[in-house]
């Protein structure tokens, strides 16, 4: 998701290199262009002027000093705006008050509000420790009631149990009793959609709400509603105190305009974003993080923090280990790093999160999820003794692999080709080996015999 934006900012600043100063003429065209980039993105048009506005103001005359450029000072100045325009600090989830601390949930039908609830519950156990309980108030759509009960189980929390026929203001109330009794630390109420704002929709929502006196209302937004989602929040909005808002669906293909406008319209600021079907697919909202990813400067924080909850730090050290010692490493190993890059969301997630220039060479790789996918299953159609010695690996093993596999002979011999110029490569790395090899390069290139060419 915003790459157009992305693509068309970039452009931006490209134009303005060599001027010597940020002027009134010189930043003029420049902010036509962002004007544009902007509304093709969805963003609301009062958000779209608002953020002209003050951009133009901090910008004209901005001195140029050091080694920036005007479109590096441009760059500043953008980022600043688009920071604060989306709330400017994280937003942590407050749960200071007496326990239970309840959650509703509000939004219309689609745009996430069960999964969101599965994944903030799991979220909460996992990292805050809290013990939780959800609840659903949905009594219009039996399947909503069995898909919290499933994912609750999925996550390893409690489950209320309500029924159609019942009325969302009284399971409310009974699940709040009962996670008192119970001594849980949070309880998430999950309420009815609707196709469209209605009435009685806002109604309801405010008879619970005034119920059970939620610490956190949440409004849970589709990210790929685009002005619908502004409209949508507006009135949510009008009916409940907001105290927050969660975007889903952020690795779709939406324009993002959902991600800089909704603040601004409800005043209410960004706590959580979807960013995949999985139930850990949820991230906290970093303003400052999001604003560097919309200039193409990536999102580094973001993924050393996914590094750190999804990579098992004593298989990384026995890993290294045996890289360093130049012995020892097998497709077996080759397996486990595809299923830690698999926890992190997979190859599109954390190319996601580069730099634009280091996220469009991992592109250019052409190495794809649908590859990944195949060599990983090549590897689990082997014996384990043929994964620790893919020597022993020949003609009719390779068949047999293959039809395992579903996949052609040459995908086998393509695969068992990798990884044996990986181990030379390893091999040639340990105890100084890199230098050499290195230097050998670098005389190939020297004298024009590098391979290939």
């Amino acid at each position: 998701m915003l790459d157009n934006l992305t693509d068309r900012l970039s452009g931006v600043i490209k134009r303005l290199r060599g001027e010597a100063r940020l002027t009134e003429s010189n930043i003029q065209d420049a902010l036509r262009e962002v004007r544009l980039a902007l509304l093709e993105a969805d963003v609301a048009l009062p958000v779209v002027r608002d953020f002209i506005a003050r951009v133009k103001e901090r910008s004209v005359g901005e001195e140029v000093v050091g080694s920036l450029s005007p479109g590096q000072a441009l760059v500043g100045v953008v980022q600043r705006e688009l920071t604060q325009i989306m709330g400017g600090d994280a937003a942590p989830l407050n749960l200071m008050t007496t326990p239970p601390a309840v959650i509703l949930l509000a939004g219309l039908q689609g745009a996430g509000k069960t999964t969101t609830a599965g994944k903030l519950a799991g979220l909460l156990k996992s990292e805050r420790k809290k013990k939780v309980l959800m609840v659903s108030a949905d009594v219009y759509r039996p399947a909503a009631i069995k898909q919290l009960e499933t994912l609750a189980g999925q996550v390893g929390v409690d489950f209320f149990p309500s029924a159609a026929g019942e009325q969302p203001v009284a399971i409310a109330l009974a699940a709040l009793d009962f996670a008192r009794k119970h001594h849980h630390d949070v309880l998430i109420v999950d309420t009815a959609g609707r196709l469209g704002i209605d009435e009685a929709m806002m109604q309801e929502i405010s008879a619970v709400h005034a119920a059970v006196k939620p610490i956190e209302t949440l409004f849970i937004v589709d990210a790929m509603q685009g002005q619908d989602a502004v409209n949508t929040a507006k009135a949510f909005n009008d009916a409940l105190p907001l105290s927050g808002v969660v975007l889903t669906k952020l690795d779709g293909d939406s324009r993002g305009g959902a991600a800089l406008s909704v603040r601004h319209v409800t005043g209410a600021p960004i706590k959580f974003v979807g960013v995949s079907e999985k139930l850990d697919g949820i991230e906290i909202f970093h303003p400052e993080r999001m604003a560097a990813r919309i200039l193409g400067m990536g999102d580094v924080l973001s993924l050393v923090e996914q590094a750190k909850k999804s990579v098992d730090v004593k298989d990384a050290e026995r890993l290294a280990q045996k890289v360093k010692s130049g012995k020892g490493f097998d497709l077996d190993d080759f397996k486990a790093q595809i299923a830690q890059m698999r926890k992190m969301g997979g190859l599109s997630a954390l190319v996601d999160k580069l730099p634009a220039q280091l996220a469009q060479a991992a592109q250019s790789g052409q190495v794809d999820e649908k590859q990944i996918a195949r060599t990983e299953g090549i590897i689990n159609a082997m014996t384990r003794k043929e994964r620790v010695q893919p020597e022993i690996i020949k003609a009719s093993r390779k068949r047999r692999i293959a039809a395992g596999a579903g996949v052609p002979v040459q995908e086998v011999n393509k695969l068992l080709n990798q990884f044996e110029q990986m181990q030379k490569m390893m091999k040639m790395m340990k105890g100084g080996g890199m230098q050499k090899m290195m230097r050998s390069l670098g005389g190939k290139l020297m004298q024009g015999r590098f391979p290939g060419r």
